[in-house]
């Protein structure tokens, strides 16, 4: 039963895998055993559980002409500050509101060195004719407009990718804040977008691995219960 339990979450992973392979900065989920002891009425008892990792390979870096998008070549993630938290995001699909901020898809506020990047001359330097600034990001993340810097796109890595928890299919946050570090080494690729790192042939591979797996564990308890329903009634004759 415990083993049904396992492969039934390893096909759920699975499942939302091959859902999110098209979404952008999508991380895909592995699923792994762990051996744990608990005391149990005073004595110690070991069982396995079942745990989530998140894949954190490179995506493909999908060209998109888009200059608000961005993509990260590096372990880097960008800090989006969403109804008043703080998380962690591949995802570099941005825009400008009206305001002059800089929020990604979902509409959180994309984070720069001094708190959320706002830069409402963004508009202000439209010419009559209504065309877009000259925008350019830097590979650092420096934003310069018409050639003035405004502001730096924040970017940070996580020493251990087991302190991720996934919220949501772009969204990561940690369990110890004082693990984060600035990224130095992660380039920002303006024009550009991470495309997920799922692969769907490899998801398709294990997926025919755990139906398998199931129905031979499915085949292991009917034999088991037919056994114990012998032997109860063997024992019953005496």
């Amino acid at each position: 039963m415990q083993a049904l339990q396992m492969l039934s979450k390893a096909q759920e992973a699975t499942a939302d895998n091959l859902a999110n392979m098209n979404t952008p900065g999508f991380k895909g989920n592995k699923l792994f055993h762990r051996l744990i002891t608990e005391q149990l009425n005073g004595e110690e008892v070991t069982r396995t559980v079942a745990m989530q990792h998140v894949n954190m390979e490179q995506g493909v870096l999908e060209p998109t002409g888009n200059l608000l998008d961005f993509g990260i070549d590096g372990d880097g993630f960008f800090v989006v500050e969403d109804d008043g938290e703080s998380f962690l995001s591949r995802d570099g699909r941005f825009q400008f509101d009206s305001d002059g901020y800089l929020r990604n898809s979902q509409g959180g506020y994309v984070q720069g060195e001094g708190g959320a990047i706002h830069i409402p001359e963004y508009f202000m330097a439209m010419d009559g004719t209504g065309e877009s600034p000259k925008l350019e990001v830097g590979k650092d993340g420096t934003i310069r407009l018409n050639d003035e810097a405004y502001d730096k796109i924040r970017m940070v890595e996580v020493e251990d990718a087991a302190q991720l928890e996934r919220r949501g299919t772009s969204y990561f946050s940690v369990k110890e804040p004082g693990s984060l570090t600035d990224s130095e080494e992660s380039i920002v690729m303006q024009g550009y977008f991470e495309k997920g790192n799922v692969q769907a042939l490899h998801e398709m591979v294990d997926m025919m691995r755990n139906m398998q797996m199931f129905e031979s564990q499915q085949k292991a308890l009917r034999t088991s219960d037919e056994m114990l329903s012998q032997v109860t009634t063997n024992l019953g004759r005496f």
